[in-house]
C-alpha cells in the first residue's frame, strides 16, 4: 500500500514536472487539517473500541461523573457520544473519548451483587457516657437481643475483678460494662436479626473518632435490595429505631442548639436573675 502510494506520488509529480516533495507536505498539511478537524471523532472512535473491549460501560448502566453533572442511566451509546438520563429526567451528553480521560462511576457491580450499601452514624453526647449500674446490668439481661451479650460480658467482668481486685490507695483497675459499649452490641444484634438486610455481607457498628459534634456510632450494612425506595424505607426504619432506644441506654443524641433553645436559656436565665 505504501509502495503504491509513494509511486502514485512520482508518477504525478513526473507528469507535472513537479518536485515530488512539494506534493509530500501538501499531503502532510492536508492529514494535519483532517486530524484538527476530525479529532473529536478518531478519540471517541478508539475510546469506544476501549470501552467495548474492556466492558466498561453498558446501556442501562447507573453512572456517576461529577465533572458533567451527571449521575444517572445510560440510555445511548453511539460514537461521537454517550448520553446519561439523570434522575431529575434531564439528559446529558458526553463526549465518548471523556470516558478515559476523567474518572466515572459505575454501580453496575452494586446492582448486580444484590445488596446495596447503608453506612451512616449516628452523634453521642460525650457527657452521656458512663458505666452501668448493677441495676441496668439485670436489666439489659433481660432483653432478648442481649440476653447471651451480657451473661458472657458478666462473667469476663467477673472473672477479670477477681484476678486484679481494686486498691484503696490506687486507681480502681477493675472492669465495669459501659451504656455505649452495650449499646453497641445491641445494635450488632438488632442488625444482623433485622430481614432487611442482607445475610451474607458485612454488618458492623463501629465508634469513630470523637469529634465536636459528638461521638459518631457508625453503622455499615447491606440491604438484600438494589431498589433505590425499598432501600431508603429500609435504612429509614432502621435509624427510626435506632434513634428511638438511644435514651434506653441512658444516653443522648448530639444536636446543636436551635434558636428556640437559646431563647429558652435566655428566658430561664432571665426568671432566675428576676427572683
Amino acid at each position: 500500500m505504501v509502495a503504491h502510494l509513494a509511486g502514485l506520488i512520482l508518477l504525478i509529480a513526473t507528469l507535472m514536472d513537479r518536485s515530488p516533495l512539494i506534493f509530500l507536505s501538501g499531503l502532510g498539511a492536508m492529514t494535519a487539517v483532517l486530524l484538527l478537524v476530525f479529532r473529536d471523532t478518531l478519540l471517541s472512535l478508539v475510546a469506544g473500541i476501549q470501552i467495548t473491549m474492556n466492558d466498561l460501560i453498558r446501556a442501562g448502566d447507573w453512572i456517576e461523573m461529577p465533572q458533567f453533572q451527571a449521575n444517572g442511566a445510560v440510555i445511548d451509546i453511539a460514537l461521537n457520544s454517550i448520553t446519561v438520563q439523570n434522575w431529575d429526567r434531564t439528559l446529558s451528553s458526553i463526549p465518548t473519548h471523556k470516558f478515559l480521560e476523567h474518572s466515572f462511576k459505575n454501580w453496575r457491580g452494586m446492582v448486580q451483587s444484590g445488596g446495596r450499601r447503608m453506612m451512616r452514624s449516628i452523634y453521642l453526647d460525650q457527657q452521656s457516657i458512663r458505666f452501668l449500674t448493677d441495676e441496668e446490668v439485670e436489666a439489659f439481661g433481660k432483653w432478648e437481643l442481649l440476653r447471651d451479650y451480657m451473661a458472657q460480658k458478666r462473667q469476663e467482668v467477673e472473672a477479670w475483678n477477681r484476678e486484679h481486685p481494686a486498691s484503696d490507695d490506687l486507681i480502681p483497675q477493675q472492669r465495669r460494662l459501659t451504656n455505649v459499649g452495650t449499646l453497641r452490641a445491641y445494635l450488632v444484634a438488632y442488625l444482623q436479626q433485622h430481614p432487611g438486610l442482607h445475610p451474607e455481607m458485612m454488618t458492623m457498628v463501629r465508634q469513630l473518632d470523637p469529634t465536636p459534634e459528638g461521638v459518631p456510632m457508625e453503622i455499615y450494612g447491606f440491604a438484600n435490595t438494589t431498589e433505590w425506595a425499598i432501600f431508603e424505607g429500609i435504612q429509614g426504619d432502621i435509624f427510626d429505631h435506632v434513634m428511638a432506644t438511644v435514651p434506653e441506654f441512658g444516653l443522648r443524641l448530639y444536636q446543636k442548639p436551635s434558636g428556640l433553645d437559646v431563647q429558652a436559656g435566655v428566658g430561664a436565665a432571665a426568671g432566675a436573675a428576676s427572683t
